[in-house]
């Protein structure tokens, strides 16, 4: 490894350099679905044309179409967040007894500190069950370093690798050297239908397979520099991996350490060398005992963080604690409401199904944030797709005072199927798609219902309520949400039908559309203090000291949808 051939030095985050290593691999495919703390990897590819990149429907897609292009002969890579990975579940399993052909990378960018996930699972267990490689960079430059090994021991052993970020090695940035491109890495496809078609017979000799290549594997891992000892003061050495490793160097710069950039399969031989060198080891990781159980497992003796670290993100503040054997100190950080833009249309959705008192069901997007006060008007919101399927549940339970909330990108991840379950089961209702024309939460990202791609080229374009209508609904609307009165009416008619009816507020995303009209006016003479225009959460709406409101025009768009819910006139239309 070391810094990379060229003069040329460029300040990348973790995921820029992940991208900027592949690309300088060879990389000639790659897909993902938009999540924090991941997307860069592809928006940061997208800008080399000789790299096939794509955002693909849903990260199982990604997954599939990726690993099918390094099978035909091509060093691909698959990138998602943590609870991405999981959509992508069932062919990584059995992607582990297919093996590769080209180099296949798997890069999973957990979350812990959950700041923009439904959890904060440690997807290094995900490579442990589904028995690949598991290599973990430290820091950006290593990232991009990692990245060469990785498609190496790929290639080497015929198998998936899981590239292991978190959030704070992906967004973090450092100046590394920029390389030239090598020369792609061309392989002839292979026609071995007992290895790529996984029928049981097949399967079963490919796990055989798999278990003896593990076996070799844990061989390398002994051997890898990716596995590195620094031996200094041997009171006190320190077994771990990731940005954990920084952490405790930071804090006892003269202790020794084992620092795993290839952490599975875990070498054991070199981890009890390395504790017999030592007077005292202790184990540093975030989250799960991964490390940990692999010691005591290897029977090697350890000394750990107590269970409390299991939750939230490491600090470097923690590590002296965990020498200690302390428990966690909670830090109760000073936090902002979120709240939806000024302007945004799912407060109006949100607004009217207060209004009526609906049980609402939710998914993943910015419309989560309905469930905040003043809002509160979401109810449920599990994963993605959920909005439909929550929807379904609750409706044969509760009857038609439930409605399921989804947005336009989440839709075409996996909201489609969900429609098409609800119209063969017969269930009737409404379902809201909360259409803004991007995938707003992770930043904006287009999709096949905005009809442009990953390199802002012209795409064909799906259309929801063709689609919609595809999927067995009787009735599908179309309707501007800032238009409360028709949305309301729409709505009260569509929940009074025996049909399956689905609404599309179809309004584009603040973010995005920058647009301003004129702000309305405030007539303070006319105001009652009812504060109904508050319960709308608009940041451009205030309570001054004498409770009067204070109508921010910077922040003001001019949708005017307070002047909607103002019944004494106070606040008109400019």
């Amino acid at each position: 490894m070391g810094d990379n051939k060229n003069s040329k030095i460029s300040f990348l985050s973790g995921n820029e350099a992940v991208a900027q290593g592949a690309y300088e691999e060879g990389l000639c495919f790659a897909a993902s679905y938009p999540g924090t703390p991941a997307s860069e990897i592809l928006e940061y590819l997208s800008r080399f044309p000789e790299v096939n990149s794509q955002w693909s429907v849903n990260e199982k897609v990604a997954f599939e179409v990726a690993l099918a292009s390094a099978i035909a002969g091509r060093r691909s890579l698959y990138a998602s967040k943590h609870v991405g990975l999981n959509v992508a579940m069932d062919p990584l399993m059995t992607s582990a007894y297919m093996g590769i052909n080209a180099g296949f990378l798997v890069v999973s960018c957990d979350d812990p500190g959950i700041h923009s996930s439904q959890n904060e699972q440690d997807n290094r267990l995900l490579a442990k069950f589904a028995q690949i490689p598991l290599i973990e960079p430290a820091s950006p430059k290593e990232a991009r370093d990692f990245v060469g090994e990785a498609f190496k021991v790929s290639e080497s052993f015929d198998t998936p690798v899981m590239l292991r970020m978190t959030t704070r090695v992906a967004h973090t940035k450092e100046n590394m050297s920029i390389g030239k491109r090598k020369e792609p890495v061309i392989k002839e496809f292979s026609n071995v239908i007992e290895k790529y078609v996984m029928v049981p017979r097949n399967a079963y000799r490919r796990h055989i397979n798999l278990l003896e290549r593990m076996e070799r594997l844990k061989s390398f891992s002994e051997k890898t520099s990716l596995n590195r000892v620094e031996y200094q003061d041997k009171r006190i050495g320190f077994i771990t991996s990731g940005v954990s490793y920084l952490y405790a160097k930071e804090a006892y710069p003269e202790a020794s350490f084992l620092k795993l950039g290839f952490s599975f399969p875990f070498p054991q031989q070199k981890a009890r060398m390395f504790a017999s060198q030592v007077k005292e080891v202790y184990v540093i990781e975030e989250l799960e005992p991964f490390l940990e159980e692999e010691l005591r497992i290897a029977g090697i003796k350890c000394k750990a963080k107590h269970s409390s670290y299991r939750i939230g993100e490491l600090r470097p503040e923690d590590i002296p604690q965990i020498v200690k054997g302390k428990k966690k100190k909670e830090v109760v950080a000073p936090t902002r409401r979120p709240v939806m833009c000024a302007g945004c249309g799912h407060r109006a959705v949100f607004s009217v199904l207060k209004k009526l008192r609906l049980i609402v069901t939710g998914d993943i997007g910015c419309y989560t944030l309905g469930a905040l006060p003043p809002l509160t008007s979401l109810h449920s919101c599990l994963c993605m797709g959920s909005g439909i399927t929550f929807f379904e549940g609750f409706r044969k339970v509760l009857g038609k005072n439930v409605v399921g909330v989804i947005g336009d990108s989440t839709f075409v991840h996996s909201g489609i199927p969900a429609l098409i379950n609800l119209s063969y089961n017969k269930t009737n209702g409404v379902v809201i798609i909360l259409d803004n024309n991007t995938t707003a939460m992770t930043g904006g990202q287009p999709h096949p219902a905005t009809g442009v791609n990953i390199k802002g080229e012209l795409a064909w374009k799906l259309i929801l309520e063709e689609i919609c209508k595809a999927c067995g609904a009787d009735n599908v609307d179309v309707v501007n949400p800032h238009e409360v009165k028709l949305f309301r009416e729409i709505l009260e008619r569509r929940l009074d039908a025996e049909a399956l009816s689905v609404i599309i507020a179809r309004a584009p995303c603040r973010a995005i559309k920058r647009e301003k009209n004129n702000p309305p006016i405030y007539l303070k003479d006319k105001c009652k203090k009812c504060f109904v225009c508050l319960e709308l959460g608009c940041p451009a709406l205030n309570k001054n000291e004498d409770g009067f409101i204070i109508l921010d025009t910077n922040l003001c768009v001019g949708c005017n949808l307070c002047v909607e819910f103002c019944k004494f006139g106070a606040l008109v239309k400019s």
